[in-house]
């Protein structure tokens, strides 16, 4: 998919800023890519096609900087109109003339990202509809595609128990509704995918708390919802991003491979997929690293969500990612394992809170961007041109013999395993070699 130009509504919101191109590491434009080449071709695929970028409509054009210990401070222009209507009108317009000047091939949004939740279903619904429709105009012209949508189900009061997961059944099939309207304008505008994340489906004490009836009803929620959406036509991806509390204590989606268990458990597995984010990766106290490959290792390595957190705070910052020795590490494990199923790498990170000129929403995607671009370059180097991999293999070489391979195949007795170790005995130390293997990674840098 590619954008076809760049599109300006009845007002630029973004002025003296034209279509950001690739110009190489040499150049010092700062609205300039210096790695990301949309059209290279690494690895057979060409750029775009590897990342699948997409801009997250909420930090983007909704955060305004605030936070729990002050007001917000970014006077955002495409915010300022008092009809809820113009308002999203004026976002959108504010929205694409972004998208396509930065040349992201996609954008993703919570439904109240795109405009604002009314005072009643119905109003909520017929606003949502209003912009649905203006949003397939700007896709239209633009050549812009929506990389998934979502329902957000945890920002209203109504959801302080969770949604799906909440002991009123009414609060439940309010949540129904919401994500039928979610999922339908997810389809009318062509959406590749569908996200679950399970904000406030969790608990703050178990002593108040029926955890098996709560994962009971979340299981039967995504089955109503999956059978849906596919009633109507949808041939996408459902993902869930695992995150593992914040705001509830504990959250039922805590990691990939809780995920993954509840996935299994419920007979959800052809149809859902993980997208993983790395600053919930931390918040897990895994790496990005480790979730990619549990969930590539399960077959079910959807999509990302690209950032990171700073290591001395204990919450989710959603900062831009730029820690590019980390991106070479997941680079590595999705080309081994064939990359992104149905997803791509959308940028939910929000510029700093002090960072409040317009300007800086471009310097943060363009260093993303290229920071993923660099990474991936790397990644293809090493693969390619390094002993990474027959170092690796080397480590294993022992399952090569005739006993190691009976072993991995099944055809081996834990009587014979014992009787093999009786008359080998006690094995030889063999490195690990870590530091050469991370020495690989800053070779190519």
């Amino acid at each position: 998919m590619s954008v076809k130009k760049v599109i300006l509504g009845d007002t630029e919101f973004f002025k003296g800023v034209s279509r950001v191109t690739y110009e190489g590491n040499e150049s010092d434009n700062p609205f300039a890519f210096k790695y990301y080449d949309p059209e290279r071709v690494v690895a057979g695929r060409k750029m775009v096609d590897h990342f699948k970028f997409a801009i997250a409509y909420w930090h983007t054009f909704c955060g305004t900087g605030g936070d729990p210990f002050g007001l917000a401070t970014k006077d955002f222009p495409w915010l300022s109109s008092g009809d809820p209507y113009q308002r999203a009108k004026d976002k959108m317009d504010a929205a694409f003339e972004f998208i396509t000047k930065i040349g992201a091939p996609y954008y993703c949004f919570h439904d109240f990202d795109l405009i604002d939740e009314g005072d009643s279903l119905q109003e909520s619904g017929k606003r949502l509809q209003f912009i649905t429709d203006y949003a397939q105009e700007k896709q239209d012209e633009s050549g812009v595609g929506l990389l998934w949508g979502t329902a957000n189900l945890f920002s209203n009061p109504r959801y302080m128990n969770g949604a799906a997961t909440n002991p009123d059944f009414n609060v439940v099939a309010y949540a129904g509704a919401q994500v039928k309207n979610a999922l339908d304008a997810t389809i009318r505008l062509g959406g590749e995918n569908y996200v679950f994340w399970g904000g406030r489906e969790g608990y703050m004490s178990l002593l108040n708390t029926d955890m098996k009836k709560e994962l009971d009803h979340m299981g039967r929620f995504l089955h109503m919802a999956k059978d849906y959406a596919r009633s109507q036509g949808f041939k996408g991806n459902f993902f869930i991003e695992p995150k593992p509390m914040e705001p509830s204590k504990h959250q039922y989606d805590f990691d990939a491979a809780t995920v993954i268990g509840f996935l299994r458990e419920y007979d959800l597995m052809d149809d859902f997929k993980l997208n993983l984010e790395f600053n919930h990766a931390t918040l897990a106290q895994h790496t990005m690293q480790h979730e990619v490959q549990v969930a590539a290792n399960a077959g079910l390595l959807g999509s990302m969500d690209a950032n990171r957190g700073d290591y001395q705070n204990g919450w989710d910052t959603d900062q831009f990612p730029n820690n590019v020795y980390e991106l070479v590490e997941v680079m590595l494990i999705l080309l081994e394992t064939g990359g992104l199923q149905g997803g791509g790498i959308n940028f939910d990170a929000k510029t700093r809170r002090n960072s409040t000129d317009l300007n800086d929403i471009f310097y943060a995607h363009i260093g993303g961007m290229d920071a993923f671009a660099r990474a991936l370059i790397v990644a293809d180097k090493i693969l390619e041109s390094s002993n990474y991999k027959s170092l690796r293999n080397e480590r294993y070489s022992s399952f090569g013999s005739v006993e190691g391979k009976a072993f991995e195949q099944g055809r081996s007795t834990l009587q014979d395993i014992a009787a093999f170790a009786a008359s080998h005995g006690d094995p030889e130390k063999i490195s690990g070699r870590q530091e050469l293997f991370e020495n690989i990674i800053n070779q190519y840098l």
